[in-house]
């Protein structure tokens, strides 16, 4: 797939953003959904968050596409560089790439970011997302926030990405190069 640094990029921007959309929906609407309806009393996620002024980052409300903003950044950093080179580099510690069917070998790398990523993102969240605003910092209850939020992400994350995110941005980038490498070429 990806061959030269800048390819390695995009691809990682590609997932990134599709990834991120995807994780804010599921941890507004399936994760904390009913928690935020109850607690306003509205019928609709939404209409919930909007009630209490957005969504509660570091102790401050902030609309969902801050939400959106501040996770894509996070997780672009990361995915750059940590998540690619170092799922990489774990695939190939257990399949050689040049013998190994590359739906095997990429379905290892997948395996591999989902690994290195959801926890990684999961500390992040649950530092991002603590309740501040009703307690300092405790790091048991920091420690149980990050294990709840794996717990939740890590099947979502394995799914989503090998059954979904990877397979669409894999054909997407594959349509992209072609038609760069098409205009190149006239």
């Amino acid at each position: 797939m990806p061959r030269t640094q800048l390819e390695r990029m995009l691809f990682a921007l590609m997932t990134v953003i599709i990834t991120v959309h995807a994780y804010v929906f599921y941890s507004l609407y399936v994760v904390n959904g009913a928690t935020f309806t109850a607690a306003t009393g509205e019928a609709h996620v939404l209409d919930a968050i909007r009630q209490m002024g957005g969504v509660s980052v570091l102790g401050k409300a902030v609309p969902i596409w801050a939400v959106v903003l501040i996770e894509f950044l996070l997780a672009y950093t990361l995915e750059i560089l940590v998540g690619s080179p170092c799922s990489f580099r774990l695939a190939c510690r257990v399949f050689d790439p040049r013998e190994t069917h590359p739906v095997l070998f990429e379905t290892a790398i997948i395996c591999a970011t989902v690994g290195i990523m959801c926890p990684a993102m999961s500390f992040l969240a649950a530092i991002l997302y603590y309740p501040f605003q009703y307690m300092d910092l405790d790091l048991l209850t920091l420690l149980a926030n990050w294990i709840k939020l794996v717990c939740y992400n890590l099947p979502f994350a394995f799914f989503s990405q090998l059954l979904f995110i990877q397979p669409l941005v894999r054909t997407c980038f594959r349509a992209l190069m072609h038609r760069s490498a098409a205009a190149v070429k006239s």
